[in-house]
């Protein structure tokens, strides 16, 4: 169990420079926020006084990512603890819950599967991608599917667990709502169903399949071995077979695990491999000296990453809330917080944990071979990455040959104007990159200027749009897209060109797509572009004018709402956004409001007002009316 934390927190009312005074030598935790409250980093120390402070020191020479991260503090936050595991737990804690920007983020890639036997009278063993704190056992992760399917195999092949979904107890097997099915008539369940199988017969088994799924192999062998013997003794032939075919199926199992440790020691094996700027940590789960599997985490576009750094990180994330801790860990290296690490550790286990960097040997031969592994991914993944900027879906290239363009136009910005008869007209620009929306950098504009002045002009409204997007780019100096795309025919076309040739001479990719009969036209021709009709490239530009046209519509639709909304409620004599917001909690919405009662109303905003809104709407009505008799 974690130990109850005693914190201090050092007051926010005071600047950087008196809490870099005042810091205490306490063990703790700190944070450095940024002008807005952003947590940016969140960090621990044996002694915080000396640790905060080498941050600010001008002669102490910081790594770029750490230098770039001291020049946006404006605020540290102290949480004295008493002591430095404290500290490493409150820590791990305020990543998880924050996850700041300049912390070391591992990423799996992946929800890797466990096997889990559930809390169950009689319980379950099966695969799942979950994991709850419902008493259940959890085994794995498991990286490599091939043997965890071997592992789940193998137990149901030793053992007579049943497949069923029931939640099987006492009550249960006396409503006999269910027989047995075909898996006890061949022999691969003994009917717990029906009661066949006493309940403690049946948890000694799950026992031993926990001892198979854990590794511990040679003990499950010793207790079929004994099994087989005492049936035999008891002329219980059939159930001595069966014994000795376990038996046979265990050392199948276990002759396809690797042994790398001729005295069968648990333990686990921890390995990290840092190179510019991205990192991978590998963990070797073994046990009984067979090598169970491995777990890796990537660290990405994060300059100035230590091995240090890493190593934490990786000890931190796996083995936090972990059900199987070796009682030896192998590290490449020691640190100064070895000490808090180590006490976490047997905080986790219950037990004695030690953590050992071997000098030579066998526990070095490990550790160079787990430390090859942890290359091999890291060159793995950097090969991947080069692939990805690399690849250009075939929807991109087919665009290229259709338009007859220079590059082909991974990165593609597209921009629809929408209106209701002139009235909050808005424009929105969604961007895919390599055939794929990203969201992340899609823009919506309000339009004013010359496209709010002239109402249902579609091409004043594009020219102000392109401009304000276009004009940007150019004053900041960022790239502009591979292609630029509007919706609309030959009118949106020119208008879009015309801005952006005042913009920069420079001839940019721009096309328009007309929905009528899905024409692309191009600058300087009078006729559509001939695409097929079935051309991926042809999908891919009706893919981006859909997305456009959604993100343009639900943005209006948005803004006419709370017009809609101001007119109705805000011109009421007494009623401000506070009420008007309480009145749409209660009735839902503004005809909600129109259609209760004086009595309901007065509920919610007192008699006077309630008064004041009942006018106000027969107003209205007696308006219509006079309207609908002439």
């Amino acid at each position: 169990m974690e130990p109850d934390l005693q914190i201090h927190i050092q007051p926010d009312d005071i600047s950087l420079q008196d809490k870099l005074e005042s810091l205490p030598t306490s063990p703790g935790v700190y944070q450095f926020r940024s002008a807005d409250g952003t947590i940016l980093y969140v960090g621990k120390a044996n002694i915080l006084r000396n640790r905060v402070r080498q941050y600010f020191h001008k002669s102490r020479r910081l790594e770029p990512r750490i230098a770039i991260m001291v020049e946006k503090v404006t605020d540290v936050s102290i949480i004295a603890t008493d002591s430095e595991v404290e500290a490493l737990i409150l820590e791990s804690n305020l990543i998880k819950l924050h996850k700041p920007r300049y912390n070391v983020n591992l990423k799996d890639d992946k929800s890797y599967p466990f096997i889990v036997i559930t809390n169950e009278p009689y319980p379950r063993v099966f695969v799942t991608r979950r994991v709850f704190k419902d008493g259940s056992r959890y085994f794995g992760p498991y990286t490599d599917v091939t043997t965890m399917r071997s592992a789940l195999r193998t137990v149901r092949d030793i053992f007579m667990i049943r497949s069923c979904n029931y939640r099987i107890d006492d009550a249960f097997i006396e409503k006999k709502k269910v027989r047995v099915c075909l898996d006890y008539h061949i022999k691969k369940c003994e009917g717990p169903c029906e009661g066949l199988i006493m309940r403690d017969r049946y948890g000694a088994m799950i026992e031993q399949v926990a001892l198979v799924l854990q590794g511990k192999l040679t003990g499950v062998a010793k207790m079929l071995g004994q099994q087989m013997n005492d049936a035999a003794a008891a002329l219980k032939f059939e159930e001595a077979a069966l014994c000795r075919n376990r038996l046979r199926e265990l050392e199948v199992y276990a002759s396809k695990q690797k042994v790398v440790d001729g005295e069968l020691h648990d333990r686990d094996v921890v390995a990290v491999a840092v190179e510019s700027g991205d990192a991978c940590g590998v963990v070797f789960k073994i046990r009984e000296g067979k090598v169970l599997g491995r777990q890796h985490y990537f660290v990405t576009r994060q300059d100035g990453l230590t091995m240090l750094e890493v190593l934490e990180a990786v000890l931190q994330r796996y083995y936090e809330g972990a059900i199987d801790i070796p009682p030896e860990i192998i590290l490449p290296m020691e640190w100064d917080a070895q000490r808090a690490m180590c006490e976490w550790l047997q905080l986790q286990r219950k037990e004695s944990v030690h953590l050992i960097v071997p000098a030579e040997g066998e526990l070095l031969r490990l550790m160079e071979m787990c430390q090859k592994n942890a290359w091999f991914l890291l060159e793995e993944l950097k090969l991947q990455k080069l692939k990805r900027n690399n690849f250009v879906p075939g929807a991109v290239m087919s665009l290229q040959r259709d338009l007859r363009l220079q590059h082909a136009p991974r990165r593609i910005e597209c921009f629809d104007i929408s209106h209701l008869q002139g009235t909050e007209t808005v424009a929105s620009m969604v961007v895919f990159v390599d055939g794929k929306p990203k969201k992340s950098e899609y823009r919506k504009f309000k339009i004013r200027g010359e496209g709010e002045r002239s109402a249902n002009d579609d091409f004043a409204s594009m020219r102000e749009v392109i401009r304000r997007r276009y004009g940007h780019l150019k004053e900041s100096g960022e790239q502009f897209p591979d292609l630029i795309m509007v919706d609309g025919g030959k009118g949106q076309l020119s208008s879009a060109l015309e801005v952006l040739q005042s913009i920069d001479s420079a001839a940019q990719p721009l096309i328009s797509l007309a929905k009528r009969l899905e024409e692309v036209f191009v600058p300087g021709e009078s006729d559509p572009v001939s695409i097929p009709k079935t051309s991926s490239s042809l999908r891919l530009l009706q893919q981006l004018r859909d997305e456009a046209h959604r993100f343009a519509v639900t943005y209006h639709r948005s803004l006419r709402s709370k017009r809609t909304l101001q007119t109705e409620l805000d011109l009421i004599e007494g009623i401000g956004k506070k009420k008007a917001k309480e009145l749409l909690e209660v009735f839902g919405s503004v005809q909600g409001v129109k259609f209760a009662s004086q009595e309901q109303l007065a509920e919610v905003v007192g008699e006077k007002t309630a008064e004041k809104i009942r006018e106000h709407f027969a107003v209205g009505e007696s308006i219509v009316e006079d309207g609908d008799a002439e």
